[in-house]
């Protein structure tokens, strides 16, 4: 039979007192659970710890020094680890660890964090890029505190809030003629050379809206980062589709950008936060609701492209 914290505290609290009647007042207890404690120890042991002195209360030999010495420095440790727990759950310091999922993640995020978790909060972040399935995985395995992802063939067991549902839109070269229009239809974007976004999700997501409208052949490119894909629009390789923009109309090589929403009724993606919502840190708390808040404030406007933004007079 293993020693049970409550044990170890009745025995050392009743060793430090000599008596098992002070222990038992101190510990609000009746004295008769002291006294089984002390017995259960000895037991597990094997020794004879106590001496029990009619009207003298009870005294320790060596070996119930010693073990007594050892369940303290344990129970030291406990209550360390308790009270470390309680000021990691409810403090914003330590570590926030948060896996995405979002090709303009970088658009975002740092404003995000500013605005829950300025620079000199103490956190340490730990941001890493993965794929849908590396996401949720991490956030099922404990790799991530939080993860930035797309609501589509979740697990079970992950618990998300939406932030966003974003319409796709085309991105085009800002010279293209198709950029004189507020909006452009699949027909117009499938008869275009189109550059893929070669990412889980995105991929077959992008192909199976072009599949009804376009011809063989329609694909030039395959390229896994969204800035890739948009430097190779901007170099007049072909349109592409895309669901949420960057907060600039120009491209890594430094050309322009446009894009325009689709007039087509076409799905939408959906960005969403997922996390532990039985028991979250404090930190995480607050980074989910900072997410809520800049999605739900200027953040849409920003972040993606619809038929009331669309129109020759948008940036990107």
């Amino acid at each position: 039979m293993a020693i049970t914290l409550k044990a170890m505290e009745y025995f050392t609290t009743a060793l430090r007192h000599g008596s098992i009647t002070k222990a038992a007042s101190e510990l609000n207890i009746a004295a008769s659970a002291v006294a089984i404690a002390i017995d259960q120890v000895e037991v597990e042991f094997g020794l004879k710890l106590v001496t029990r002195q009619r009207a003298r209360g009870i005294q320790a030999n060596a070996s119930g020094r010693e073990i007594a010495r050892k369940c303290t420095a344990l129970l030291e440790e406990y209550r360390s680890l308790l009270a470390e727990g309680a000021a990691l759950g409810s403090s914003l310091s330590g570590t926030l660890r948060i896996g995405y999922y979002a090709p303009i993640a970088p658009a975002f995020l740092p404003s995000v964090l500013e605005a829950c978790l300025p620079s000199d909060a103490g956190v340490t972040l730990h941001l890493e890029e993965c794929d849908n399935d590396q996401a949720q995985d991490g956030l099922l395995g404990g790799t991530f505190d939080v993860v930035l992802f797309v609501a589509k063939d979740v697990r079970p067991a992950i618990a998300y809030d939406v932030l966003i549902t974003a319409p796709p839109y085309c991105l085009m070269p800002a010279d293209h003629p198709l950029a004189e229009k507020a909006s452009v239809s699949m027909a117009q974007i499938a008869s275009e050379p189109l550059i893929v976004l070669n990412r889980p999700v995105a991929t077959s997501y992008y192909e199976a809206l072009i599949s009804e409208d376009a011809e063989q052949g329609r694909v030039v490119a395959y390229a896994n980062s969204t800035e890739m894909v948009r430097s190779l629009v901007a170099a007049g390789r072909g349109c592409a589709i895309l669901n949420m923009k960057p907060l600039t109309a120009q491209s890594y090589s430094g050309a322009d950008v446009v894009a325009r929403p689709i007039s087509d009724d076409v799905p939408a993606l959906t960005l969403a936060i997922g996390y532990d919502k039985h028991a979250p840190r404090r930190l995480v708390r607050v980074f989910v609701e900072a997410c809520r808040a800049h999605f739900a404030a200027s953040g849409e406007a920003q972040c993606i492209v619809t038929m009331e933004a669309g129109g020759p007079s948008s940036q990107n």
